[in-house]
């Protein structure tokens, strides 16, 4: 993670400026203005990349599986609603890039210690424009597709306000720089809004090989079903913000995630015959089509070297977001396994985040000036873990290994769910 330096409004300082200070803050306004623009963005690059998951997503879509037509037309449009938003994205980090350094909203990447990398303000906190531009484009689909009387309108709009109060807390944790320990209070506030609405089912299905044991294929959890979704909205949206702390690691992650969020939406819709089984995949597609494509947006500035940092803002919402989309789409299991090199990193942190292990504020690697390595430490992260393994790696190198695995693991996650359909569920 980087390390932060804020400085306190002038605003918050004095009620009433004298002519010096006028004159001082024009002279510390100016000085930052003049600050070279932030590095350009790598947005080429990384959809040459995106085109690997782009091209077989719409062939599933509109070519493989025999798709209705009001389906196809409802994903359109919200991929083409998303695509503004990318764009939009891109046009608005640089401008907002220039307002937080201006507030002192801004980090030093300790990857980069002792070279002149390592000494550049970068802007913090650019989360914050994913997650408006990904309002503005779920707010503007509602135009195009949920009618009035839509049964999807409540839970749509609960699911928005959840992520919206994710989003505002991360911004808070941003500048207020809270304590670890509330952190994991955060997704709990956030996820209140999903849960008062929620009005789905709150059964499951009993896996096969344990149906006779039980006596009955279906089981109805009720309330402990609303506290499954209570807690696996806290763990995706911290286990994120943990999984961290080189550049492009963050957003790569979540685009990988997402991705794999997509193409499981779309083989369900193809498979199934049950209209609210596809419209609950469908309605997962809404949310993670905009967030897929701001994030692409975002990774083109957050790509080694990272010429923005995302803050706590963007993982908190990456997270509630995806989480949001597990739970209305009714396929939280699946979820778990795209989860899963997330899921081993919690394992590994519990000795340090419980305190039987001491934990430092930064568990990153150390950094070789010299060389340009990265060599893990003995903090409990994935990161560190990874390189104890395979050895010293530069940050770039580690990041692609890391997203590499995180591609297997969903993988894998689509070849268990092809072996055990039929005989688990």
């Amino acid at each position: 993670m980087p390390v932060r330096k804020r400085a306190i409004s002038d605003a918050t300082t004095a009620t009433k400026s004298s002519p010096a200070q006028d004159q001082n803050r024009t002279s510390e306004t100016t000085a930052i203005s003049s600050d070279p623009p932030i590095a350009p963005t790598k947005a080429v690059k990384i959809l040459t990349f995106s085109l690997i998951f782009f091209v077989p997503y719409f062939f599933l879509i509109f070519y493989h599986y025999n798709i209705d037509h009001d389906l196809k037309r409802s994903i359109l449009i919200n991929a083409i609603l998303s695509s503004g938003g990318f764009v939009l994205t891109l046009l608005m980090i640089p401008v907002a890039s220039r307002y937080v350094l201006r507030r002192n909203l801004f980090g030093f990447d300790i990857n980069k210690k002792g070279t002149p990398q390592g000494s550049i303000k970068v802007p913090e906190s650019l989360g914050i424009v994913v997650g408006i531009v990904f309002l503005v484009v779920t707010i503007i689909f509602q135009y195009f597709n949920l009618t009035a009387d839509s049964i999807w309108l409540v839970e749509y709009n609960a699911a928005l306000a959840s992520i919206c109060f994710m989003t505002l807390l991360g911004f808070v944790d941003d500048v207020l720089d809270i304590p670890w320990r509330v952190k994991l209070l955060l997704p709990s506030i956030a996820a209140l809004p999903l849960l008062m609405a929620y009005a789905g089912h709150t059964t499951i299905l009993i896996p096969k090989p344990i149906v006779p044991y039980v006596g009955h294929e279906i089981l109805d959890l009720g309330c402990i079903y609303k506290l499954y979704m209570w807690l696996l909205a806290i763990f995706c949206t911290n286990s994120i913000n943990i999984h961290a702390g080189i550049n492009g690691l963050e957003v790569g992650q979540t685009v990988v995630i997402a991705s794999a969020i997509l193409i499981h939406n779309v083989m369900q819709i193809g498979f199934s015959s049950d209209s609210e089984y596809k419209q609950a995949h469908l309605f997962s597609i809404y949310l993670v089509q905009p967030l897929l494509a701001t994030s692409l947006a975002l990774l083109s500035f957050n790509w080694y070297p990272s010429s923005v940092f995302v803050g706590d803002t963007y993982t908190y919402f990456a997270g509630m977001t995806m989480a949001v989309a597990g739970i209305l789409g009714h396929f939280s299991e699946t979820l778990l396994i795209f989860f899963a090199p997330q899921v081993l990193n919690f394992l590994l942190s519990v000795p340090q985040l419980s305190g039987y292990i001491p934990c430092p504020r930064h568990r990153l690697p150390k950094f070789d000036p010299q060389t340009g390595l990265l060599t893990g430490t003995k903090d409990g992260t994935v990161v560190n873990v990874s390189l104890r393994v395979l050895g010293r790696k530069s940050e770039q190198s580690l990041c692609v290994v890391l997203l590499a695995f995180q591609a297997i693991c969903c993988c894998l996650c689509f070849i268990l769910r092809w072996f055990i359909t039929g005989w688990y569920k």
